[in-house]
């Protein structure tokens, strides 16, 4: 009988770990680029928060590398030329805490992530300001490889539209057929999945609600989420681009959803391990009032 017992503790103790890799793995990675407001009516100065996480659930949170690039391409006006300014200076690193604890007692380890308060002649424009970070490609052990999300967040000063629908020839993206910044709730977002500038086919895509709040002073997400997942699978949603890499998703709640698209890039290895290089951009939600 005890060395049944023992062969059904295994067991259990084995299966246990089986499921806790499962939803591990099973977690949508999301590079986050975080500011307040998408469509100020004035310039102001503008703070970015980029974390590595999975936003549905307020982390578990991966640690970054120095991102490769930070530039914005700022544009008044479809007549206007485009211009392209550099943040690389404005980066700076910053620990980033988790939203909860195993023990009241115990001391959390942050992660690291980064941040940059842009000065206010970055945005003194009126129209469209195009923000897009190239993070370093970041190892997944559990997979066993790497992933790279190209990732990008418009700012629209003053209502004047600029160049929110031009692709930009990167290596992933997601040219958005809708403005990112003007969006109400219960409406519907579109957009084409392309990678160096051509329409990818039947592209996978996951969507998720950043659910939990971020706290930009205190460098963590809130540790209550907005919305209660009836089950895991409401947590990320799954869609294809259809075959000319277009695709449409509903809105139906105010706040912040990601859009990725997953393993588009062309580069697919990475010091000798499986790279996929994906396709992140991010959508503001306002509620009618």
């Amino acid at each position: 009988m005890i060395r049944n017992l023992h062969r059904l503790l295994v067991r259990s103790s084995a299966i246990a770990l089986s499921l806790a890799g499962f939803s591990t793995t099973a977690l949508a990675h999301f590079q986050v680029l975080y500011t307040p407001e998408m469509a100020p009516s004035r310039a102001n100065t503008t703070r970015f928060t980029m974390v590595f996480t999975h936003p549905v659930h307020g982390g578990p949170h991966m640690s970054m590398e120095q991102p490769e690039q930070f530039y914005v391409v700022s544009q008044r006006g479809s007549d206007s030329e485009p211009k392209r300014t550099d943040l690389m200076k404005h980066v700076k690193p910053i620990d980033w805490l988790s939203n909860t604890k195993a023990n009241a007692d115990e001391t959390q380890t942050p992660i690291k992530a980064f941040h940059a308060s842009l000065p206010r002649a970055v945005t003194r424009s009126l129209g469209d300001h195009i923000f897009v970070l190239h993070p370093a490609p970041y190892y997944e052990s559990s997979e066993d490889k790497y992933i790279q999300q190209f990732t990008r967040t418009m700012v629209n000063v003053g209502g004047v539209p600029g160049n929110w629908a031009e692709p930009m020839n990167l290596p992933a993206e997601i040219q958005p057929l809708n403005k990112p910044y003007a969006n109400w709730t219960g409406g519907v977002f579109r957009g084409r999945v392309l990678a160096d500038g051509k329409p990818v086919p039947n592209a996978e895509m996951e969507i998720e609600f950043i659910n939990h709040a971020l706290d930009q002073e205190g460098r963590r997400f809130a540790a209550k989420g907005e919305v209660e997942l009836p089950q895991d699978a409401y947590g990320t949603q799954t869609i294809y681009a259809d075959a000319q890499g277009e695709f449409t998703i509903g809105l139906p709640r105010a706040g912040w959803w990601g859009i990725c698209a997953l393993a588009i890039g062309a580069n697919t290895e990475h010091e000798g391990k499986a790279l996929s290089q994906d396709a992140v951009l991010w959508v503001q939600v306002k509620d009618m009032k």
